[in-house]
């Protein structure tokens, strides 16, 4: 029997880092919503008391940045300065400009073009059999502890938290398969009156006992608050900028990742919309029983329509060549950007609810990367091809 361990992270919505994938995800949807086909780079950066917003937009639409700004600020629960940032005081600065025109040229369809590729570069999906989700079970757990801290705080179950909070998760593998939780880790912000003793009792028995009690045991290793005080928090404790959560919003690194990000980018970005659609692929082999793990990476060439090279890994696991899987995905899924688009619907204003815990794994209706609606069609075509 092989031992090995695995670890993953995941950071709650008041994270530094979250808040500006958040501010920047409510401006694409904000001018989603009045311009399907806005054209949407936008970065942030938050620290003590201030955010910095800085992209390139081309819309019909308009946001006025600063009410999105203070609104997600209020949303999140930064009403507080004790919490490092407060929605109503907060310094926001904006400096945004139009989308450069030779990148426009690459991207836009016309007559005898399709639309291309917004850039050069590589994404990656993964799906594997560990959880219902088909997703890696450390990020499962890790992004179901940090909702859970979210969700005690917003209702009050405990009380004197702050925003800001991180979860890691580490699981043992007997050959491959998860058979317990070895350690978890919390890092929760809390006003100062409340006893870091107090704290400790109450996230153990309404948060990680709740979320990671039947893979514990008496062998588990618990830290929370391992520096003995969390208090300063936030904007004021941590610079954030967006797109700095990468492996947080993907597979807790169990997967690879293309190295780009998500959040504040509208689906003709390739760094988002074809990671969506490589886990949409991935996802659906591995219900199709054609493989137990599956990773799908798809390569662009700004301006180009079909990717450059598409490659499957099953890590030993496939049950048909993976030669036959690629050409599988090929005639069964959409590859290029406006085939993706369409087929997963990404040009709704959907995009906040992604920009924390996650953006696989999620049962949401609207996350269409997440449908299985293809496992039956590559069933059947596979079914003809010899097993290994």
């Amino acid at each position: 029997m092989k031992k090995t361990f695995f670890t993953s992270e995941s950071v709650t919505e008041g994270h530094p880092d979250k808040i500006c994938d958040r501010i920047s995800d409510a401006i694409l949807d904000d001018l989603i919503k009045q311009d399907p086909y806005s054209r949407v780079a936008v970065e942030s950066l938050t620290t003590t008391g201030t955010v910095h917003v800085a992209g390139e937009i081309t819309t019909r639409g308009f946001a006025d940045i600063q009410h999105i700004v203070r609104r997600t600020l209020r949303e999140i629960g930064y009403t507080d300065p004790r919490f490092g940032i407060d929605c109503e005081d907060a310094g926001v600065w904006v400096s945004v400009h139009g989308q450069s025109v030779d990148i426009g040229r690459g991207v836009a369809a016309s007559r005898g073009k399709e639309q291309g590729a917004g850039d050069q570069g590589m994404m990656f999906g993964y799906a594997c059999k560990e959880t219902p989700e088909l997703m890696p079970l450390p990020i499962t757990l890790a992004h179901k502890l940090a909702m859970r801290l979210a969700e005690v705080r917003k209702k009050g179950i405990v009380k004197s938290l702050g925003p800001d909070g991180k979860s890691q998760v580490t699981v043992e593998y007997h050959d491959g398969k998860p058979v317990r939780v070895e350690a978890v880790v919390i890092a929760q912000q809390h006003i100062e009156k409340m006893s870091e003793e107090r704290l400790k009792k109450e996230i153990r028995k309404k948060v990680i006992d709740p979320v990671c009690g039947r893979w514990m045991d008496g062998r588990t290793k618990v830290f929370i608050n391992a520096t003995g005080r969390f208090v300063i928090g936030g904007p004021e404790g941590d610079t954030g900028v967006t797109g700095r959560k990468i492996i947080v919003d993907t597979y807790g690194g169990m997967g690879r990742h293309g190295g780009g990000c998500f959040s504040g980018k509208d689906p003709s970005k390739v760094d988002r919309s074809a990671a969506y659609v490589c886990r949409y692929i991935a996802k659906n082999v591995v219900a199709a029983g054609l493989a137990d793990r599956c990773e799908v990476q798809l390569a662009y060439a700004i301006g180009v329509a079909a990717p450059m090279a598409v490659y499957v890994d099953t890590f030993g696991t496939g049950k048909i060549p993976e030669g036959e899987i690629v050409r599988l995905i090929k005639k069964h899924f959409p590859l290029k950007p406006r085939d993706i688009i369409e087929k997963l619907r990404l040009r709704r204003p959907i995009y906040v609810k992604t920009s924390a815990y996650g953006h696989f794994g999620r049962n949401d209706p609207d996350f269409t990367w997440e449908r299985t609606d293809k496992a039956r069609a590559l069933a059947v075509a596979s079914s003809g091809i010899k097993r290994k």
